[in-house]
């Protein structure tokens, strides 16, 4: 009969997690396992893959999407195992307690605080779901649920929002240097024009030439990318046709 502390036991799927296993160590496995264990929790790992999780009531996988589910093949059952990933839906970890845990955040090779960070999570029942809360709050996250029919939905627009926001801006750096301007008197615009993004959306944040109808400035802007950054030219062409259908909302 299972006892309290064994992880086969529901009671361990009803409850926060005392022990946790963290399977990938890349940047988020490092900085989850040292985030849960700063927090008081016990954790093995970060762990290579294949792990099987031994000794753990949940398992973590930060592994990248396409390994999911020949890790989760690994690990012994019993154990409520979830992934990190944002994209992927409860499906590769099919055979197991199943759940989500996906930080709306960037990791460097410096780690990650997650105070108040949002993060998605889901689960293939309450307990698992459960689970998935739990540990976010043991981390100091706000958890949402995303279902996963949205998950694509939900990580394209977190993608959009950091790593097209990082091209954007690199093609912006690239512009100012050819003018001899460095990065860093881009940067309080930027910070200014996030800032007013999300004190007021999208539509009511939209400043600058193509919003105003200034199309002579506009062509000019043209001119200068085809010169001096010539296979931009096509994406700068995109961003003004959706900035003119964003701004025509208004």
């Amino acid at each position: 009969m299972p006892t309290p502390h064994d992880p086969a036991s529901a009671d361990a799927a009803t409850s926060p997690p005392a022990r946790v296993a963290v399977v990938g160590d890349g940047r988020m496995g490092r900085a989850i396992a040292a985030g849960l264990r700063t927090a008081g929790v016990s954790v093995s790992g970060p762990l290579g893959r294949g792990a099987s999780g031994a000794g753990a009531d949940a398992v973590l996988l930060a592994v990248p999407d396409a390994a999911i589910e020949a890790a989760a093949a690994h690990i012994a059952p019993g154990r409520i195992v979830g992934h990190l990933s944002g994209a992927t839906t409860l499906a590769p970890l099919a055979g197991h307690r199943a759940f989500s845990l996906h930080p709306l955040m960037t990791v460097t090779a410096d780690g990650a605080r997650f105070d108040g960070v949002p993060a998605a999570v889901a689960g293939s029942d309450a307990a698992a779901l459960g689970v998935a809360r739990d540990l976010a709050a043991i981390l100091g996250m706000r958890p949402f649920e995303v279902a996963d029919a949205d998950r694509a939905a939900y990580h394209a627009a977190a993608a959009v929002a950091s790593n097209f926001l990082i091209t954007l801006e690199g093609l912006a750096e690239r512009l100012a240097a050819s003018a001899g301007v460095g990065r860093e008197a881009l940067v309080p615009l930027v910070r200014a024009s996030v800032e007013n993004w999300a004190r007021r959306g999208a539509r009511d944040a939209l400043t600058g030439p193509v919003a105003r109808g200034d199309e002579a400035v506009v062509a000019a802007h043209r001119a200068a990318v085809a010169q001096r950054a010539p296979d931009a030219l096509a994406l700068f062409d995109a961003l003004v046709t959706a900035t003119r259908q964003l701004g025509a909302t208004a």
